[in-house]
């Protein structure tokens, strides 16, 4: 680290008040310690209390889930030591003071994580003890304060020391853990619990969609009962972005992360963006994980934020990264860990909600987390406060409040933005709306529309249920230092929301879903098009911007003053709803609508300058990669480059495995040109086959003149795996049976029998396996003609045949009994027709069957031979012909005795022969 860089982190801890002990703190050797001591005793456990939902209740509960039913992708929380966590906090407040060299000087996750997760020596500890409970464990997040991995209810229950059971709640099944989990207390140091063991997840927080008309045939100022639809061009006068597109801040450049978990169609997008006016440009699609498809609801809310973000920041690149929910996991926190630890975007919009009481003390402690990395690494988060009033925690829907006052805990943390919701008051219409569209972009709205708060429950005239814009106090963190402000209440609670849009029903969003226009309302409108405006700051800035509160609260606290009007301020309504009482607006902040909406022109006019960079440039995130041995894989290095960057850079790679080589083409990038924001390469992994399979960390460097930087790129060399079966075939006779067959593969090739749609066979056991394996399988009796089926095991093929049914076939004798003699035997078999096949064969060595009598079709008299018995005992053997068993009894040899001519004397007789 520079020597000045090493000042200015001591300069930073000194201003900051700290007692004295953290006020020596060199943030330079800020780095996890070794935490987890001796070995780890099963027998010592601790409770990982707040670890359960809720509504896992008795008066729920409907009995255990199967033991092997699964549990994917479950969230497993790291914790910080005090030194780190307190180290962190203080970079925070650095990154955000324009007095402090710090300012803005973000992390990548990998520094984050070298920092502030926890140590190697922890790490390996914890993974390997979550192995050896036969879990399997994915690739280890930057960040380094999660690890996910995937096992079934019986691992879970075993590992942790709960149940998993089902539970009956408001008419859907559900499925949690029955009490807090635990651990071995040897971990404790390390583990802070788990995100979720359960599927309750978030809800999207927005209204369902109305049915419109397409603009084409609706009146010009799409206009129902008096309620305008609000297009992106009406957004854009209202709240005065059209002077920052006239100056071509648009987001061109910058990005907008949205977080998911169904799929959207491409051509809602399209669409949408065709219809209104917007330039082409589709979002980008990141699947973390399984993709979970169209799931009904939540493409609602993905299509939504997708095309409302594009609406808002039309030409910023919208990257949509979708994960699927689990039976453990919700899909929304997954894609938002995945967002923050590919450090995919500056600006990042999440529309769930979920309130505090339900996310449990570790569910918690995830979200706020989260989202202090993102805030290390320059990224602003909003979140949507809320759909149903200061009544958190129960669902919008609902008639009225039963669970109290309560905020979305997903929003409430200080290191996200939480965006509330607002309605216009346009009751003389013609005052702010056009009696025609703007032609190609069908916008009406002619200026700022005056705001109330949003509130369409039940205690409103023509409203229902709890329709209204979240807001209150955390019951989770106390106030944090920048939440100031006339209007801001005394006590030392974290208050949201921060800022606010319109979210109403009352002139709400249009949107373009599977094909049709609706229109949608809630705080998940406002988000995804507050995230928007931030990005429009951000690109003005040219630099990200990290947690924005700071320099929300102090334009609004300025604004007070008489500084520049960046909000409108929202001073008439409130957020109570049926059987709640909730919090009224006022001048100022309020727990309603933050600071109110803002005027976006002057929002990006009063944000302060950004911190002007010395020109340089650094690695994009490097995403995790996979080479076999004896082939390569090629993936993309780019550089994001700053501060005006235009040199030529020498790229080199070190801490390559044996066996493993590195090329990239260009090795040197040459100079990007005046005004570029990155430059790139091709990386060139090739392994040999020899090459050991395992995990590595790679070192890529970049190199020019005086400037270096690395980053580290997780490369797994995997086994070259090849598979084989013993026998490939069989033929078997048309009675139900079971048999086997084995499988040969190399030490960590992995394989899976797939039957090929032959529903007469089934696998019995070894339906999966690792190295060498037996795989056992019935086949069903056969009632009809003979048949062939097939299975598949990693590519190779084992072929089944089995023989038609015994009842279309007959023998005559059905039975034999011979001497124990050699010799030739014959018996008829009668065939159901002339084509009939069938085969023949001996099931014992001392029968053998004729060559020419071995397989046939038609009726046909079978020949076979029998050895000579030369045994005492007589002997049963069976043949096997056209399935039908022939039973062949051999008599024992035959004793025979002599007398020869002579005589014996003994004493007191004589015996002769004659």
């Amino acid at each position: 680290m520079p020597k000045k860089l090493r000042a200015a982190l001591l300069a930073v801890l000194c201003l900051s008040g700290l007692p004295l002990g953290a006020q020596t703190l060199d943030l330079e050797h800020v780095s996890p310690a070794d935490r987890v001591r001796g070995a780890i005793d099963e027998d010592r456990r601790v409770t990982l209390t707040g670890n359960r939902h809720v509504l896992a209740r008795a008066e729920y509960d409907t009995g255990r889930m199967a033991a092997t039913a699964p549990m994917e992708r479950i969230q497993l929380m790291l914790r910080a030591d005090d030194s780190q966590q307190q180290a962190l906090e203080t970079l925070l407040a650095a990154q955000q003071d324009p007095q402090s060299p710090l300012y803005r000087h973000w992390l990548t996750p990998e520094e984050f994580g070298s920092r502030f997760g926890i140590s190697d020596n922890d790490l390996r500890a914890v993974v390997s003890w979550l192995e050896d409970k036969g879990f399997q464990v994915e690739l280890v997040p930057a960040g380094r304060r999660m690890l996910v991995f995937s096992g079934n209810v019986s691992q879970v229950e075993s590992a942790f020391h709960t149940e998993i059971h089902t539970y009956l709640v408001n008419g859907k099944l559900h499925h949690a853990n029955a009490t807090d989990p635990q651990i071995p207390a040897a971990l404790a140091p390390v583990i802070s619990g788990f995100v979720s063991l359960h599927d309750f997840v978030s809800q999207a927080q927005h209204a369902p969609g109305m049915p419109s008309v397409k603009p084409q045939q609706s009146e010009p100022d799409f206009t129902t009962n008096g309620t305008h639809y609000l297009a992106p061009g009406d957004f854009a006068a209202i709240y005065d972005v059209a002077p920052l597109y006239a100056a071509s801040t648009n987001g061109t450049g910058y990005s907008i992360a949205i977080a998911g978990r169904s799929d959207i169609n491409l051509s809602d997008v399209q669409t949408f963006r065709s219809q209104f006016g917007l330039p082409s440009k589709n979002p980008q699609f990141i699947v973390n994980g399984t993709d979970p498809g169209i799931v009904s609801g939540d493409q609602d809310e993905s299509t939504l934020d997708v095309e409302w973000a594009g609406a808002v920041a039309p030409d910023a690149a919208v990257e949509f990264v979708v994960s699927a929910s689990t039976s453990s996991s919700d899909g929304v926190a997954l894609a938002s860990q995945y967002i923050v630890n590919q450090n995919l975007a500056p600006v990042m919009s999440l529309s769930y909600g979920s309130c505090e009481a339900a996310n449990g003390t570790a569910g918690n402690q995830f979200w706020n987390a989260l989202w202090q990395q993102a805030a290390a690494q320059g990224m602003s988060v909003f979140v949507a406060a809320g759909d149903s009033g200061a009544a958190g925690c129960d669902g919008a829907s609902e008639t009225a409040a039963v669970y109290g006052q309560a905020v979305n805990g997903l929003c409430s943390s200080p290191y996200s933005t939480c965006v509330g919701g607002t309605e216009f008051n346009d009751a003389n219409p013609s005052q702010y709306w056009s009696s025609s569209n703007t032609a190609g972009t069908y916008a009406s709205a002619l200026s700022y529309i005056p705001e109330n708060v949003w509130n369409e429950s039940g205690l409103m005239s023509g409203g229902s249920d709890l329709w209204a814009g979240g807001g209150g106090a955390s019951i989770v963190y106390s106030k944090p230092s920048w939440q100031t402000g006339t209007g801001v209440p005394a006590q030392n609670k974290r208050y949201v929301p921060d800022v606010a849009l319109t979210a109403a029903g009352h002139d709400g969003y249009l949107v373009v879903l599977d094909g049709d226009l609706y229109v949608f309302s809630g705080t998940s409108c406002a988000t995804p098009s507050f995230a928007a405006l931030a990005t429009l700051v951000v690109e003005r800035e040219g630099a990200r911007l990290g947690n924005m509160n700071p320099t929300l609260y102090t334009l609004g606290a300025e604004q007070a003053t008489g500084a520049t009007r960046v909000f409108h301020d929202v001073t008439s309504g409130n957020n109570s709803v049926p059987g709640l009482t909730g919090f009224s607006a006022t001048t100022g902040y309020d727990p309603v609508t933050g600071w109110g909406s803002v005027d976006a022109n002057q929002l990006v006019s009063a944000w302060p300058g950004a911190l002007k960079s010395s020109p340089t440039f650094q690695f994009a995130s490097l995403s995790p990669t996979s080479v076999t041995q004896g082939a390569s894989a090629s993936l993309k290095i780019t550089l994001n480059t700053s501060g005006g960057f235009n040199a030529a850079v020498a790229l080199t790679a070190a801490s390559l495995p044996s066996g493993l080589t590195a090329s990239f083409s260009p090795a040197t990038i040459p100079a990007p040109g005046a005004g570029a924001s990155s430059m790139s390469s091709t990386l060139t992994l090739t392994a040999a086959s020899q090459a050991t399979a395992g995990a590595y960390n790679i070192t890529i460097t970049g190199t020019s003149g005086t400037i270096s930087q690395s980053a580290t790129l997780a490369v797994t060399v995997a086994t070259k795996c090849s598979y084989t079966v013993n026998p490939t075939s069989a033929q078997q006779p048309a009675a139900a049976g079971t048999y086997s067959f084995s499988v040969t593969a190399p030490a960590a090739c992995s394989w899976t029998v797939t039957n090929n749609n032959s529903s007469w066979i089934s696998i019995k056991s070894g339906a999966t396996g690792t190295a060498n394996g037996q795989v056992s399988y019935s086949l069903s009796a056969n009632t009809g003609a003979a048949r062939t089926g097939s299975l598949t095991i990693a590519g190779a093929a084992f072929q089944v045949a089995q023989a038609a049914a015994a009842a279309n076939f007959a023998l005559n004798p059905t039975s034999a009994n011979v001497n124990a003699n050699s010799g030739n035997q014959i018996v008829a078999l009668t065939a159901p027709s002339a084509t009939s096949a069938w085969t023949a064969k001996s099931n014992v060595a001392w029968i053998t069957v004729a060559a020419a009598s071995a397989s046939g079709t038609g009726s046909a008299s079978i020949s076979y031979s029998v050895a000579a018995n030369t045994g005492t005992t007589a002997r049963t053997g069976t043949l096997t012909i056209a399935g039908l068993s022939f039973t062949v009894t051999q008599a024992a040899a035959t004793c025979s005795y002599g007398l020869q001519a002579g005589s014996e004397t003994a004493t007191g007789f004589t015996l002769s022969v004659i």
